[in-house]
């Protein structure tokens, strides 16, 4: 399957940042992960680029999704997998 870039901001062993790396895996997707509190100044770009501090925080293609309350929403809804095939 063709998909669209995905990188997850998580932080350690967060239950939440656990619990979206293993939606995305659950449903095949691959992901690139990323530990905000690891690289110097990613925190304040995150927050600029997604209004959001937090993690987990998810981005297709450069485009922010959400959290994982967003993610499972989107799960649900099959808008997930027309975001990362790029049919949205």
């Amino acid at each position: 399957m063709e998909q669209k870039e995905i990188v997850v901001y998580a932080r350690g062993r967060r239950p939440s940042c656990w619990r979206t790396k293993r939606l995305l895996s659950r449903r095949g997707y691959d992901f690139k992960v990323v530990d905000p509190t690891e690289e110097g100044g990613m925190r304040t770009w995150l927050a600029h680029s997604s209004t959001r501090v937090t993690a987990p925080f998810v981005f297709v293609d450069g485009r922010p999704v959400g959290d994982l309350a967003t993610l499972k929403s989107l799960a649900r809804s099959g808008d997930l997998g027309r975001l990362v095939r790029g049919e949205v």
